[in-house]
């Protein structure tokens, strides 16, 4: 069964060699150029999608608006995207041992801020890869961090995330 990825995490795509994304730096930010009047009363954060390269060849990257979709809060509403302030991959070509990095900027309620999925399917050269989907919030220690004292390290979004899958997956093949 397919489990998301936890912000931060590398994903490798098998049918790009050597094509890994990670959406990561999931935090509070304020838009470079100013904010959206759309969105009034709601806290901005930003994620960075990173494409790296680790084949033989070059590739064409296109990570444009409508190839990154961000949901937020328990219900999976989705958060409002200022993709004037954003900035986005279009038709880069990435070298071997190479990066780029596409910036969104997103807002949403602040107390739907500590669940945020992140889909991106990225489209290389004329082809484009499966969507992946990586799951954070804001507020949650980094990935480096120790856990509160009296936490174990079995407890946190991630795992649950994953047992639950893992729930659902058991109880659909009962």
């Amino acid at each position: 069964m397919y489990e998301p990825n936890v912000v931060g995490d590398w994903q490798e795509y098998d049918e790009h060699d050597g094509l890994r994304v990670r959406v990561h730096r999931l935090e509070p930010a304020e838009p470079p150029r100013g904010r959206d009047d759309a969105a009034e009363g709601l806290t901005y954060f930003c994620v960075r999608v990173t494409v790296e390269n680790r084949g033989a060849r070059h590739l064409g990257v296109h990570l444009e608006d409508g190839q990154i979709d961000v949901r937020i809060g328990p219900d999976g509403e989705s958060a409002f995207l200022d993709w004037r302030n954003s900035q986005f991959i279009e038709g880069f070509d990435v070298y071997p041992l190479r990066r780029a990095t596409a910036v969104l900027y997103a807002a949403g309620p602040e107390a739907n801020l500590s669940q945020v999925d992140v889909q991106v399917q990225v489209r290389v050269d004329e082809d484009w890869a499966d969507r992946r989907v990586w799951t954070g919030g804001l507020g949650l220690p980094d990935e480096g961090a120790e856990p509160p004292s009296g936490a174990a390290r079995g407890d946190g979004l991630a795992c649950q995330v994953s047992a639950f899958l893992r729930d659902q997956a058991e109880k659909g093949t009962a």
